[in-house]
C-alpha cells in the first residue's frame, strides 16, 4: 500500500476534531519553546513579527499574537481544514493555506516557530537555507520542536502506524543542519521530558545583529 500525504492525514484530523488533541498534547513543549523565545523578545524590547510554520488550528499563533510586543503573526499550513479551523478562531492574526515546503511568505520575520513539521520535508537542508536567507530578519530567531527523532525510540514506529513518510535524523544531525544554514548560537534541549517520555527535541538558532 502506498504511503499517504501528510496533508491528507491532517485534513482528516482537523475535520474530526483531532487538532484539539494535538493542541493539548503539544502545549507543554510549545510552552517551553515560547517562554524561551518570547523572553528574548521582551529583553530586546521592540515590536516583533512571528511566523508559525505548520500552524495547525492556529493555537500557538494566537497565543503569540496576544503578546503586547507582537505586531504581526502569520500561520501557514498545508491542510486546508486546519486553516479553516484557525481562521474561525482568529483574533487578528493571519493564516495562509499553502505547501510550506515551497511557500514564499514575501516578507521577513523576527521569530520563526514550528512544532512537528520539519521532518515531513523531503529536503530540510534546502528549506532551512531558504528560511534563513529569505524569511528571517537580522537579529531574528528560528525555533523548531519535533517529537520524531532518532533518540526518541518510541517514535520509530510512527511512519508505519500513520502510513506517512517521515525523515528520521539524530539530534546532532538536526543541530548541524541549523548551523550549516548559517544560524549562530545553535542549541538544543528536550522539552517536557519525563521518566517515560524522551521529550520534544527543540533546536534553535539566530542571526546575530550587526
Amino acid at each position: 500500500m502506498s504511503m499517504r500525504k501528510p496533508i491528507d492525514v491532517f485534513n482528516e484530523w482537523a475535520e474530526n476534531g483531532k487538532d484539539l488533541g494535538m493542541e493539548s498534547g503539544h502545549a507543554a513543549a510549545v510552552g517551553e519553546m515560547l517562554e524561551f523565545s518570547l523572553k528574548e523578545r521582551v529583553e530586546i524590547g521592540k515590536q516583533f513579527s512571528f511566523l508559525d510554520l505548520g500552524c495547525g488550528n492556529g493555537w500557538a499563533t494566537r497565543k503569540v499574537y496576544c503578546e503586547p510586543l507582537c505586531n504581526r503573526a502569520v500561520g501557514v499550513d498545508g491542510a486546508n481544514n486546519m486553516v479553516v479551523n484557525a481562521r474561525s478562531r482568529s483574533s487578528g492574526e493571519h493564516y495562509i493555506q499553502a505547501d510550506v515546503a515551497v511557500h514564499d511568505p514575501g516578507e521577513r520575520f523576527d521569530l520563526i516557530h514550528s512544532m512537528e513539521f520539519v521532518y515531513y520535508l523531503t529536503h530540510p537542508r534546502e528549506f532551512m537555507q531558504t528560511a534563513v536567507n529569505s524569511w528571517l530578519n537580522e537579529g531574528g530567531r528560528i525555533i523548531f520542536g519535533l517529537d520524531f527523532y532518532f533518540e526518541n525510540t518510541e517514535s520509530h514506529t510512527w511512519p508505519k502506524k500513520l502510513n506517512i513518510p517521515m525523515l528520521m535524523l539524530k539530534e546532532i544531525e538536526w543541530v548541524n543542519l541549523f548551523k550549516e544554514a548559517g544560524l549562530n548560537d545553535v542549541i538544543s534541549w528536550r522539552a517536557n521530558k519525563t521518566s517515560d517520555w524522551a521529550g520534544t527535541l527543540v533546536i534553535t538558532g539566530q542571526i546575530r545583529s550587526l
